[in-house]
């Protein structure tokens, strides 16, 4: 039997749950990213908020904007952050099945979500106020059609995620990616709720 030389240094065995600790760096360059994107949409909400009111002599939020519909949609998106919350302690635990099924439910509120969104986009194309007619409308598809945009990726991520979860378990790297999906998706429904809040009722009571 081969031994080991007392005097040489012991060897020291890396384990695949050391290869995949690399959360912080990970974290932190996705909190960047998330930065960068706050500045995007930073951008967007100030370019909204300077041509607001430019309506070229076409129609206004209180002509366009159908408030309750829009309200439900915020609900469906506000459901799904509780929904992929409710995930976490599962993501935590390595539970695989509970953690697919509220994967499941937030992509299938966020699909909703978007839907409705598509759906309020065709209609408005349909009634003449499409992108073309004003500097506010042109604003308007510009900062909602991003947010929604965002959403559409976070739903192939969440798509992505149920497979791998599937298929690999709940293994350091499939939580650490769950992590920052749920990070990307918390951001998305705070930007919401500033699009809600500054586009549609500010637009409709001013």
């Amino acid at each position: 039997m081969a031994t080991r030389d007392l005097n040489e240094p012991p060897v020291w065995h890396v384990t695949d749950d050391e290869h995949d600790g690399g959360n912080g760096p990970t974290i932190l360059g996705f909190w960047i990213y998330l930065m960068s994107d706050a500045l995007i949409f930073a951008s967007l909400f100030a370019m909204f908020g300077v041509v607001s009111t430019a309506y070229a002599g076409g129609p206004g939020p209180r002509q366009i904007f159908d408030l309750p519909l829009v309200a439900l949609n915020t609900a469906f998106l506000l459901a799904s952050s509780i929904t992929f919350g409710q995930a976490i302690p599962h993501i935590e635990s390595k539970r695989v099945g509970p953690t697919r099924v509220w994967l499941a439910i937030t992509g299938l509120l966020g699909a909703a979500f978007i839907g409705v969104e598509l759906s309020e986009f065709a209609h408005l194309i349909a009634e003449g106020a499409g992108p073309q007619r004003s500097a506010f409308l042109s604003a308007f598809f510009t900062l909602v059609g991003t947010h929604g945009a965002h959403v559409t990726v976070g739903l192939i991520w969440i798509a992505t995620m149920f497979v791998q979860v599937g298929q690999k378990g709940l293994v350091p790297a499939t939580q650490r990616r769950l992590m920052c999906l749920s990070m990307f998706w918390h951001f998305l429904d705070i930007i919401w709720i500033g699009v809600f809040t500054f586009v549609y009722l500010f637009g409709v009571v001013r």
